[in-house]
């Protein structure tokens, strides 16, 4: 039985905020750290200087470049949950359930985590359908997360509570991801003969992780903001608000333009975050290290100084206004992909992974606050704005994805996918200068 707060209530607020802690598991384990060297061991072969001989992947019948095959799984699932939400947002918001679709997309991506132990190239087509199916979980749970931001705080909170939430979402993750890394790296410890079944329970763990820890979330969050009868007719009701609120964007220009920026810059921030692992095993000279325990240590970094990212851009929001703020990040990303091409080591790798931390938490949670605070002040079914935003979140990570695969598997190179990705933030730039800082 769920406890009714008050909107603006502080439990109310942390509450929602604990998702993150809870979900960000499966963002650092499955699509940052940990799945991606799994994947990366899995498909590549070198020879004993360490140099790849062969990273070629025999799926449905045809030869697929190892990076490029799990893009195109990717960029698959993301269309999966473009065309999906705005399906389930729309019934979420007008029967007034959000809480039961978030449990269920919930529950759906931790199994799917838990499911990937069993991941193996003899049956390759169950584990890229755990990793598909996760992936959906994951993204399409936070339609629902996301839009809850507005019902359950004030304007003047969510800046605040938005950090907080992706604050918690670092803190949570790098734990997890830390008590994984002893266990791969010092197996022997724990009576494994190599670091293969440690590798598969860090899998496990996400699962359990998130579903246990989700917990605390619903016990707090209201079950939604509507109590009608579903029907035939609300089957297809998330797509006709859709329209509702495309047509609805001609008259706000501010919203229209921001969402217009963000589609753009999103793009390829979210590419950056699915790819960096890929980019590390196979663009570096690692020499001598170990390049597994290298990697996670950049992610762990990352993960850390996106923490105080969050803090600093939440301040700096507040000081200077949400769009000047957002222009001086998207500066940023691209100074770091113009460094990021010429780099080969690992200490410029983890020069790259902190900066990027620095304003990877940032641009997201302040993009998050931004268009919740951009929302006309009259709006209900807010679940149906938020699946706006999202499903032009995931359809530019798949313009991304793609992108980065046909790159990958023609130049054989994640390297030159970066300067594509470039011309996304300059784009994105453009945009946000032509955002009025006023409603006109």
């Amino acid at each position: 039985m769920s406890k009714i707060l008050p909107k603006g209530h502080k439990k109310l607020l942390n509450a929602w905020a604990f998702y993150d802690w809870a979900n960000s598991v499966y963002n650092l384990t499955i699509s940052s750290a940990v799945f991606p060297i799994f994947w990366g061991a899995l498909t590549i072969v070198r020879n004993n200087d360490g140099d790849i001989i062969n990273d070629t992947v025999r799926f449905l019948g045809y030869d697929f470049n190892n990076d490029s095959l799990i893009s195109y799984v990717t960029a698959l699932a993301f269309l999966t949950v473009s065309l999906i939400s705005p399906l389930l947002s729309g019934i979420a918001d007008y029967v007034g359930n959000k809480k039961n679709f978030l449990k269920f997309f919930c529950y759906l991506g931790a199994l799917s985590c838990i499911g990937l132990y069993w991941f193996s190239l003899d049956f390759l087509w169950f584990g890229l359908l755990c990793y598909f199916l996760a992936l959906i979980g994951f993204w399409a749970s936070l339609v629902f997360y996301n839009s809850y931001l507005p019902d359950i705080a004030f304007p003047e909170q969510q800046d605040a509570i938005s950090a907080k939430g992706y604050s918690l979402g670092y803190i949570g993750s790098v734990i997890l991801l830390i008590v994984n890394l002893i266990m791969i790296l010092k197996f022997d410890w724990f009576g494994f003969e190599d670091e293969g079944v440690p590798t598969r329970l860090s899998f496990v763990m996400v699962g359990i992780w998130w579903i246990g820890f989700s917990q605390y979330t619903y016990y707090y969050l209201p079950k939604g903001n509507k109590k009608d009868v579903l029907t035939k007719a609300v089957v297809f009701n998330g797509f006709k608000e859709l329209k509702m609120i495309w047509h609805a964007l001609k008259s706000n220009i501010r919203l229209r333009r921001y969402l217009s920026a963000f589609f753009v810059y999103s793009m390829a921030v979210q590419t950056i975050m699915l790819i960096a692992t890929y980019f590390g095993i196979e663009e570096l000279d690692w020499g001598d290290q170990n390049p597994t325990t290298g990697l996670i240590i950049s992610i762990l970094l990352i993960q850390l100084v996106a923490v105080l990212g969050a803090y600093l851009t939440s301040k700096a929001s507040a000081k200077f206004g949400n769009i000047q703020t957002l222009i001086t990040i998207n500066f940023i990303w691209v100074a770091i992909c113009i460094y990021a091409y010429s780099i080969s080591t690992p200490n410029e790798f983890y020069i790259t992974a902190a900066i990027v931390g620095l304003v990877m938490g940032g641009i997201q949670a302040l993009s998050r606050s931004t268009y919740s605070k951009f929302l006309p002040k009259d709006a209900k079914d807010t679940a149906s704005y938020f699946s706006f935003y999202d499903v032009s979140e995931k359809i530019g990570i798949v313009i991304g994805m793609f992108s980065y695969g046909i790159i990958a598997q023609l130049t054989g190179s994640v390297r030159n996918s970066i300067l594509f990705l470039i011309l996304f933030f300059v784009v994105g730039l453009l945009l946000l200068f032509r955002v009025p800082r006023s409603n006109p």
